[in-house]
């Protein structure tokens, strides 16, 4: 076949009406599937809102809380689109948000999962831990992004299922679980919750660009200058610390109001009732309506807004209220 022919013929292929029409067909499912994708992926970042929480009647010192653990816990991996910290389909390039809240709450999980296993099931310290607690609390310590062998959200169902456990064995009252409602039990997880707070509101406010002293050492006060240094967060790293600090918020929202439950008595015994609601109010703050389609990072007294200093403002303020709570739990 000379070229002249050849060539012609690959002219026609591409010219015919058939090809064209494939070609016309896979673009348009392309499109359709990238639209459904967007959707999908606006659905799935809906952030879960704050419920109510109650005493059931007859229910026993540590029910409430540990109900309220497992609500936590069950949302992160069953709100819509379920957990997307381990995903792997394309979205994941795109959605980074939710993620981010996921880990703000994960890490909320962790820590008051182990205050309960080191401290709030046990009478003193050399008192043995609880066995489910002692289940509950590595496994929401696993990888948050493992994908497969094993998937993320199978280890944290069996902590889910060992929390289930303790809260069965509580309601029982025949001493197999323990669930201790003391101040200084309160107070080791109230310390956590105040260093978690002020390392969010510390990034949160690195959102605007300033000169700071290194604070991780001590310095001679004639090398003071010699330690400045300029700390900014990326302008890719601004909405992901935005929503992690929302996400810690609303979990710590949600454990919160069941501690005023389990631990009412502690609160009214040192007057610290009205310092733990408001210190609730602040953090309820956190989870207005977001109405910017994205996270603004205006420079301090900018034209533009600054999300991210509106939020460290609320976390802040909640957090001195918090360091008044737990001088009234020590000496009130």
């Amino acid at each position: 076949m000379t070229d002249d022919k050849f060539g012609q013929k690959v002219g026609d292929t591409l010219l015919d009406p058939r090809n064209n029409r494939i070609w016309k067909g896979l673009l348009w499912l392309l499109a359709i599937l990238l639209l459904v994708d967007v959707a999908l992926g606006w659905y799935w970042s809906w952030e879960p809102d704050l419920s109510e929480v109650n005493r059931r009647d007859g229910a026993v010192a540590g029910e409430t809380m540990t109900r309220e653990v497992i609500h936590v816990a069950s949302t992160l991996l069953d709100k819509p689109g379920g957990y997307l910290s381990n995903d792997m389909l394309p979205h994941r390039l795109w959605l980074d948000n939710m993620p981010s809240w996921e880990f703000g709450v994960l890490v909320q999980l962790r820590d008051v999962t182990r205050v309960m296993r080191r401290d709030m099931s046990r009478s003193q310290s050399q008192s043995q831990e609880d066995p489910f607690l002692a289940i509950a609390e590595p496994q929401f310590n696993f990888d948050a992004e493992s994908w497969a062998m094993p998937a993320t959200e199978s280890e944290y169902r069996r902590g889910i299922r060992a929390l289930e456990n303790y809260l069965e064995a509580l309601r029982r009252q025949d001493g197999s679980a323990q669930f201790y409602a003391r101040a200084d039990n309160l107070n080791y997880w109230l310390n956590e919750v105040q260093n978690r707070l002020g390392s969010l509101s510390l990034s949160l406010s690195q959102s605007v660009g300033r000169t700071q002293l290194n604070t991780d050492n001590d310095t001679p006060v004639g090398q003071l200058d010699k330690e400045e240094r300029f700390v900014k967060t990326g302008w890719m790293q601004i909405d992901n610390v935005f929503y992690e600090a929302r996400g810690a918020s609303w979990a710590l929202v949600q454990l919160m109001r069941a501690i005023e439950v389990d631990f009412a008595d502690v609160l009214r015994r040192k007057n610290a009732t009205v310092s733990f609601r408001q210190m609730v109010r602040e953090l309820e703050a956190t989870q207005q309506t977001l109405w910017s389609p994205v996270i603004l990072n205006g420079s301090g007294f900018g034209v533009f807004a600054n999300h991210s200093l509106v939020m460290a403002n609320y976390i802040t303020r909640a957090n001195a209220s918090l360091v008044d709570l737990r001088k009234l739990l020590q000496e009130g």
